[in-house]
């Protein structure tokens, strides 16, 4: 099972310019779970920032935090299918930063 957390958390996130309407996620694809780590019981967490432009789109998605690298390519490559509503300020699209931790996780 794959637990996306930090999604509500997208309001909080930084950007250039002071967003009265936050990037909200519209299509969220899951990271594939790498078969052996599944197999073994491996759970994770990655923390992926990315810049969401004024059309939705995830760009320059990068790795900020990890506890195991091996969840990291499936990680950037589920985020980088993602797409947004993108944010707003004063009605007009704009670019805005954003964080999502990926959490790996056992099904219990």
């Amino acid at each position: 099972m794959i637990v996306l957390t930090g999604i509500v958390a997208l309001a909080g996130a930084t950007t250039a310019f002071a967003a009265t309407e936050p990037a909200v996620p519209v299509r969220m694809v899951p990271p594939e779970y790498p078969y052996q780590l599944k197999r073994e019981g491996v759970t994770g967490v990655v923390t992926v920032a990315f810049d969401v432009d004024e059309k939705g789109n995830v760009q320059g998605a990068k790795v900020v935090k990890s506890s195991n690298t091996e969840f990291e390519k499936p990680a950037l490559d589920a985020i980088t299918k993602w797409k947004f509503k993108p944010a707003r300020k004063d009605g007009v699209p704009i670019t805005t930063r954003v964080s999502i931790p990926l959490q790996f996780k056992m099904d219990d």
